[in-house]
C-alpha cells in the first residue's frame, strides 16, 4: 500500500492534510496492527484500502478483491434481522457446518435466532465477527473492534478473534489505540504520527499468539512505548 497523500476539503474551504507517505506490505495470512491517537486518520487509511475511498494520491496494490471482511467500531446490525440472517445477507452460500463451527467458536450458538436489539453488546460484537468471517474473506479489516468494551470482555473477544485468525489465516488489517489489544493479536506493529498520520515505527512480533505470555506482552508494550517516546508522542497515544 502507498498513500503518498490524502485529504479533505473543509466546507469553509479550508484543506485537512488527513495521511501522508504512508508505505507498507502485509504477507498473506499475516497481521499488522496500526497504533495511533484518535483522529489521526486510521479509519480513512482503512476506507482506501477497503476501496470506500478512491480521492487519493497512491495505489493499493495486491489481492483486495471480494470476499472483504470489516468489523466496525459499531456492531452495524440490521435491526429487523436475526443474527443467523444478518450474516448470511452478506454470506449466502455459507455451508450449514461452517456456519455452526463459527457461532461455536464466538460463543453465538444460543442467539441465532435472536434480533440485534435482544443481544448485550458484547454478543452483537461477535455476531460482528461472525458476519466478517463467514465470507471467508481475503482481507479482514478490523476498525477499533472492541472499543467501549469492559477489559475483561474485550480479552474474551480478543482470544475469539486470534482463535478464528488463526484456523483460517487471512490478511489482517486492525487499527487501535489500544497498545495491549496490538500487542496480541498482530503479527507485526506499525506506529503512526498524530495527523497527518504517517509511518513513525514499524516492530515485528516473533512470538506466536498462543505463545505471548505476560512477560512477552509486557516487553512488547515496553518497546512500543519506548519507541513513542522517542518520536515525541507520549501524550498522544494511550498506553
Amino acid at each position: 500500500m502507498r498513500i503518498a497523500h490524502k485529504a479533505y476539503r473543509r466546507p469553509s474551504g479550508e484543506r485537512l492534510d488527513v495521511l501522508f507517505d504512508i508505505r507498507f506490505a502485509l504477507r498473506r495470512g499475516e497481521v499488522g496492527g496500526f497504533i495511533g491517537p484518535s483522529g489521526c486518520g486510521k479509519t480513512t487509511m482503512l476506507r482506501i484500502v477497503a476501496g470506500l475511498d478512491k480521492d487519493y494520491s497512491g495505489e493499493v496494490i495486491g489481492d483486495v478483491r471480494r470476499p472483504l471482511g470489516m468489523v466496525f467500531q459499531e456492531p452495524r446490525l440490521l435491526p429487523w434481522r436475526t443474527v443467523e440472517e444478518n450474516v448470511r445477507l452478506v454470506a449466502p452460500h455459507a455451508s450449514k457446518p461452517m456456519l455452526s463451527a463459527l457461532f461455536e467458536t464466538l460463543e453465538l450458538a444460543a442467539h441465532r435466532s435472536h434480533y440485534p436489539g435482544e443481544l448485550s453488546l458484547g454478543l452483537a460484537r461477535r455476531a460482528a465477527l461472525a458476519r466478517a468471517f463467514a465470507t471467508e474473506p481475503n482481507l479482514l479489516i478490523l476498525d477499533e473492534p472492541f472499543v467501549s468494551l469492559d477489559d475483561a470482555l474485550a480479552a474474551r473477544l480478543r482470544g475469539e478473534l486470534a482463535t478464528l485468525v488463526d484456523r483460517n489465516p487471512v490478511t489482517t488489517l486492525l487499527v487501535t489505540h489500544d497498545i495491549e489489544e496490538a500487542a496480541r493479536l498482530a503479527d507485526r506493529l506499525f506506529l503512526l504520527s498524530p495527523r497527518p498520520a504517517r509511518i513513525l515505527a514499524e516492530l515485528a512480533i516473533p512470538e506466536p499468539r498462543g505463545d505471548r505470555t505476560a512477560a512477552v506482552i509486557a516487553s512488547i508494550k515496553a518497546e512500543v512505548a519506548r519507541r513513542i517516546a522517542a518520536a515525541g508522542l507520549g501524550a498522544t497515544v494511550p498506553r
